[in-house]
């Protein structure tokens, strides 16, 4: 096969891969990706969008169920409903697929082109790429690693068969009557609490003493509380051993638990899903043929994303935290302006992150902690029990919070919790990126009724006089 050069090489087209390679096109820049699987990556495979379908499809079920029980106090009345899974699982491949075919038409449209298929490094310049009809040698000048992520696979609890990670979750036919949870951090508890509302039984075990541990309690005490409404048993303190098996697999399987008191227990599951984290791909792309250095298992980038060897660029999950798709689309942007010539930089205080819970969180910039370890703060909370809108969308739980500077005001931090709330992440990241003060977000007049006046009022109480509470 003809050999094929290039200035540019993208290896994997996730989110920060194919973002690197459609704005190093659209700069005229020559630029090749190879990518083993569909485009999109995790992310929009088996990842993100996938799992947002599956969720708002459990949302809008247990909200008929709710009303055929004569619960709602909408006034609304219906016979029980069915929920075919099959049907919600087609529908939600219907959704990645056209995804997958905008962003292939998009690369396309950009001049990008595209290999299909495996790729090695032979050395810092050069790739072979296994493909369908043969093996591919690629040269460039300069090579971008966007090479993902992976479900963490816990050695004592190995995928296949009942233990399933988030991937195998998305495409069950059924929902299984009983699901263990094994990880109570944002995925665990994303898909857990669909699960719950579809119908299943829903046991948490989580290691740490408590949920969401990566955010502060009285962010997520409205998340604990809809737990329990769920009826989802969370076992905190309590660390996942095994998998006991009686009879046929799935068939009066059960985890085996050491809990908080040290005791041993079975939590009784048809399936158990393993959501304990993320690793970097590192593995089986001739990382060894080249010299790059790493930080832990992560490969180490400085605040351009070069990594320690010339012309080698890493961007996404495969650098480290926050793995996050939106951090990769920002980092592969860059990466290619910089490669096309242009001088660009990247500040990564601004990066919202969203936990697609019921209620919603979402946190930007520094938690009230991190911030009183830098001197003195300021917080304004406003809750939604003060804000009509919320009330009219039966979404009285949660709140907003502004953390700023005690001196001159300066925000340092957003985070929310709430219904609907990941929808103000692009408030609160634009806040901090354009350097906001307490002021600023006070004197922006917010749309009435709408739950983004909670933002302004939480402004308005760190300055000492909100109005509506």
């Amino acid at each position: 096969m003809k050999e094929i050069s290039c200035k540019l090489l993208v290896i994997g087209a996730g989110p920060g891969g194919y973002v690197c390679a459609i704005r190093a096109g659209q700069l005229g820049v020559d630029t090749v990706i190879v990518e083993a699987g569909k485009p999109g990556g995790t992310c929009l495979n088996v990842g993100c969008i996938p799992s947002k379908a599956l969720i708002h499809a459990a949302e809008e079920f247990e909200k008929v169920a709710h009303m055929a029980g004569g619960k709602s106090p909408l006034g609304i009345s219906v016979s029980a409903p069915v929920l075919d899974l099959g049907k919600t699982v087609a529908w939600k491949d219907g959704i990645v697929s056209r995804l997958n075919s905008g962003v292939a038409g998009l690369l396309k449209k950009a001049g990008v082109k595209t290999v299909h298929g495996w790729a090695t490094f032979r050395d810092g310049k050069t790739v072979e790429v296994e493909t369908e009809t043969g093996s591919q040698v690629i040269r460039a000048e300069t090579i971008v690693i966007a090479t993902g992520s992976a479900p963490v696979e816990l050695p004592f609890l190995p995928f296949g068969g009942p233990v399933i990670s988030s991937t195998e979750a998305l495409a069950l036919s059924a929902v299984p009557k009983k699901l263990a949870v094994v990880g109570g951090g944002y995925i665990g508890l994303e898909l857990g609490m669909a699960f719950a509302k579809m119908g299943a039984e829903v046991t948490v075990v989580e290691a740490m003493p408590r949920v969401l541990a990566q955010y502060d309690a009285e962010l997520t005490r409205p998340v604990v509380k809809r737990l329990a409404a769920l009826g989802i048993e969370v076992m905190t303190g309590a660390k996942a051993k095994g998998l006991s098996t009686q009879g046929q697999a799935g068939k009066g399987d059960a985890l085996l638990v050491e809990t908080a008191d040290g005791k041993n227990a079975k939590v009784s599951a048809d399936k158990i899903l393993v959501t304990v984290g993320r690793k970097p791909v590192t593995e089986g792309w001739g990382l060894d043929q080249i010299d790059l250095d790493r930080t832990g298992k992560f490969i180490r980038i400085d605040d351009q994303c070069r990594s320690s060897m010339r012309g080698i660029f890493a961007i996404g999950d495969v650098t480290g935290e926050p793995m996050l798709a939106h951090r990769a689309m920002a980092q592969g942007e860059m990466v290619a302006e910089i490669v096309a010539g242009h001088k660009r930089n990247w500040d990564k205080r601004a990066i919202p992150a969203v936990c697609f819970t019921d209620p919603e969180l979402v946190t930007v910039g520094l938690s009230p902690e991190e911030a009183k370890a830098q001197g003195e703060i300021k917080i304004g909370l406003f809750p939604f029990a003060a804000n009509g809108r919320a009330m009219t969308k039966l979404g009285e739980d949660g709140f907003v919070r502004v953390v700023a500077r005690a001196d001159n005001h300066l925000v340092l931090g957003i985070q929310a919790v709430g219904q609907g709330v990941s929808e103000l992440a692009a408030a609160f990241g634009l806040a901090l990126e354009m350097g906001a003060r307490l002021e600023d977000i006070a004197g922006t007049v917010h749309a009435h009724p709408t739950q983004g006046e909670g933002f302004q009022e939480a402004a308005l109480k760190a300055l000492g006089h909100a109005l509506h509470i």
